[in-house]
Parts: structure tokens; C-alpha cells; sequence
């Protein structure tokens, strides 16, 4: 009887997609969604901040304790692989490359480290997603950006585009089998295409005349990235009205110690520019990086009024052995730190609301789960919206006219 195999993923969306691929190519044993059956667990790691370190830690610890044969692929298999090897937390340690292998790994008698290399791209076409309703599409890998704070490029290397043509019939086959919305992924997929001649925008376009492409989403994308390429696609209908753009910060003095290419001026306009094309507008915050004093948090968080955003991804700086940061002696103590991150995240809180309030429009929304007696999902601005229906309108496509904006989410009854 085949082994059965379950597999935990921390982190990004990338990571989301690198899972399916594993799964993929699991030929000789049978892939579990319930991890107490399971004999083994493949853990797929991150390492961006000290935060996600010890989330997995703690999980492969947990799963010593229940017996299970542990695997750790992912981000921190580069930077925790080996200490984790050495305790014998972990039966495997494996790299990015080597995904695609696993299940020739698991058939090891011995233990192993098979970090592999920082070059390689998938092959795997990924045809569905186990336990999901939407499609992520791994689009590059790597970055060739060297902010001052972050240790991804050391863990994903360079940035490295996936051949056009296979981007396009995974977007095929995934819409033939009933996935119509597509978010694409990547380390850095605003850099796609640099290394073959082309650029996000031309993609974009190209995924968007695949027929069953109801709605694009987009990942990160860094301010310097949109290009007239992406200026293209602003107004296609299956483009979703919500981006995601890094600033990171909106103290000049702070981009500069963080070795970041933007710079507030520019970056307001283009939020201005896109505001004015009905977008909602989301962007990444660090909080607490060595250097962050008095006077510049309180001048980035002036700032940060002034933009207008719907959505943030705020988090505490996190030091990650290795890079520039790690360096800086100015740091920032955490309390300090958490009391700056309420702050900031609750004039976005209301931002969000007010955009709600001022902007109701229609809604298209792609129903993804029940909880507690109500459907969620998202809608085209990636606003959450919680559905009451006496029938199971679960995994489906509705639109939504009228419905009730309060502060924790928009409701609505269908």
C-alpha cells in the first residue's frame, strides 16, 4: 500500500504553486489532505521573517513528537535546512530545483540534503489545485532587486522568466477544467520577461484572449515596473480593479537606507494616476527597520495619508542574518514597533471603509468558502464580502448589487 503524504505550506503564493507542483509529480504515493493519516509530511518553508522561521520550527517539532518522517523543501530550507538536518529534525532537506524529484527523494533509505541550485525553472504543467477554487500561476522566479532588508533573492536567486508559451497552456488546460480566475505569482513578477524580450504587460494581454479568463489578479509589483506595457492593460475587463504595488515606505531618507528604487513623489502620482482609473490600491509596509526614527516615522506616516490606499500588507522588520540591515546598529525597539504598526494599519482600516462607502458599485464575486453560517469571497476590488443565501452558491460566480457596507466587511444576503 502506498504511502500516504501530506503537505503543510507557509508563506506566499509562490509557495501555494510550488506545493501543486509537488503534488504533481507524486507518482508513488498517495497525497492526504488529512495530516493525522499521513506517514509523511512535507513541509514547504519560509524564511522571510523570524516569525515564519519559528512557525515552522515549532510545526516539525510537533510533528516529531506524532512520529511522522519529516521533508522541508521551501525558503527555509536554505537558511534552517542544515541546523534542522543536524538535530534530526527532519529526515530531507530539500531546494527549489529539486521539487520536481520528490518523489524519487522520498524513496531514499537515508537521510539527505539536496539544496540543488538557484537557476532552474519548473517544467510541471499544474492542471488543478487540490481544495481550491482559484488558479496560481508561477510566472518568474527570483529577483534581481537588492533591497537592504530582504533575504529572498539569497534563497530564490536571480530573476529568471518562465517561457511564454507554457504559462499560456497551463492557463489553457486550468480553464478547460473550470478555473476562471488566475492570479499570477513570482518573486518578482513585475521583472517578467527582461530576460526574453518582453514584459508583464505583453503577458497580461496575451492571457487575457484565453476564453474561460474571467479575472486576472496580480502580484506585488514594484512602482518603478509599470511601464506603457502595463499602462496597456489598465482598462481590460478582466484585469481586477485592485494592485498591489510596494512601496515599502514613504520616508525618502528610509528608502534610501533600505536601498529602494522609489521615491514618494513619483509613487504618489502613479497612485493618483491609477485611483483615477477606479482602482483600489494595496501596497507592502515595513515597520521598525534600524533607522526609523521619531522624525521619519512620524514623515512617512503623514505621508501615508496623503495616498490614496485600500489595502495594506504592514509588517515589523524582521532581521534576517546575511543581508545589509542585518548590519545597521540604529534598531528599533519592538514595542515601539507595534504600537507604529496599529497606527498604521488603522488609517488604512478607515481609508479601506471610506473607498467601500464612496465606491459602490456592482460586485463580481467568485464564492469561496462557508463559515459560520455565511459564504465569503472576493470581489473585484479584493474586498471581502460575506454572502447569507439559502441555497449553496459555494465556487460560484454572482453579482451583487445591494448590499450593506459596515467597517469589518461588506454583507450582503443572494
Amino acid at each position: 500500500m502506498a504511502k500516504k503524504v501530506f503537505f503543510k505550506t507557509f508563506g506566499c503564493r509562490t509557495n501555494i504553486y510550488d506545493t501543486q507542483v509537488m503534488m504533481q509529480n507524486l507518482k508513488d504515493f498517495e497525497v492526504t489532505r488529512n495530516e493525522e493519516e499521513a506517514q509523511i509530511v512535507v513541509v514547504n518553508s519560509c524564511t522571510v521573517t523570524n516569525g515564519a522561521d519559528s512557525g515552522v520550527r515549532s510545526y516539525i517539532n510537533a510533528l516529531n513528537r506524532k512520529g511522522k518522517q519529516v521533508y522541508i523543501g521551501g525558503c527555509g530550507a536554505f537558511s534552517k535546512g542544515a541546523d534542522l538536518f543536524a538535530k534530526e529534525k527532519v529526515f530531507g532537506v530539500f531546494g527549489h530545483s529539486e521539487k520536481e524529484n520528490l518523489n524519487k527523494l522520498l524513496q531514499r533509505e537515508t537521510r539527505f540534503v539536496e539544496i540543488g541550485d538557484l537557476t532552474s525553472l519548473d517544467e510541471t504543467i499544474v492542471e488543478e489545485y487540490l481544495g481550491k477554487n482559484k488558479a496560481f500561476i508561477k510566472i518568474q522566479e527570483g529577483c534581481d532587486f537588492r533591497c537592504s532588508y530582504c533575504i529572498i533573492p539569497y534563497v530564490r536567486g536571480n530573476a529568471r522568466s518562465q517561457n511564454e508559451s507554457k504559462i499560456l497552456e497551463q492557463i489553457e488546460k486550468l480553464a478547460s477544467n473550470g478555473y476562471g480566475e488566475f492570479i499570477l505569482t513570482g518573486t518578482n513578477i513585475g521583472s517578467y520577461g527582461k530576460d526574453k524580450g518582453s514584459s508583464l504587460g505583453k503577458l497580461v494581454q496575451n492571457i487575457g484572449k484565453i476564453r474561460g479568463v474571467r479575472r486576472l489578479r496580480l502580484g506585488s509589483i514594484e512602482p518603478v515596473q509599470i511601464d506603457e506595457s502595463f499602462r496597456e492593460i489598465l482598462h481590460e475587463p478582466w484585469l481586477e480593479r485592485h494592485l498591489h504595488i510596494a512601496l515599502q515606505h514613504t520616508n525618502e531618507e528610509m528608502l534610501r537606507i533600505m536601498r529602494r528604487r522609489n521615491n514618494t513623489k513619483d509613487d504618489l502620482e502613479l497612485f493618483y494616476e491609477l485611483q483615477s482609473l477606479g482602482f483600489a490600491l494595496g501596497t507592502d509596509f515595513i515597520v521598525g527597520h534600524p533607522g526609523e526614527s521619531e522624525e521619519r516615522w512620524e514623515d512617512g506616516l503623514k505621508k501615508i495619508q496623503d495616498f490614496p490606499l485600500t489595502h495594506i500588507h504592514a509588517f515589523i522588520y524582521s532581521k534576517r542574518d546575511g543581508t545589509p540591515s542585518a548590519k545597521l546598529k540604529d534598531e528599533i525597539r519592538g514595542d515601539v514597533s507595534k504600537t507604529r504598526l496599529k497606527a498604521l494599519e488603522s488609517i488604512i482600516e478607515q481609508k479601506n471603509y471610506e473607498f467601500r462607502l464612496k465606491n459602490k458599485k456592482s460586485l463580481d464575486i467568485l464564492v469561496e468558502e462557508q463559515k459560520n453560517g455565511l459564504y465569503t469571497g472576493f470581489d473585484q476590488y479584493y474586498n471581502k464580502i460575506y454572502i447569507k443565501s439559502d441555497r449553496d452558491i459555494s465556487k460560484e460566480w454572482i453579482e451583487i448589487g445591494d448590499y450593506d457596507v459596515r467597517e469589518n466587511g461588506n454583507f450582503a444576503e443572494f
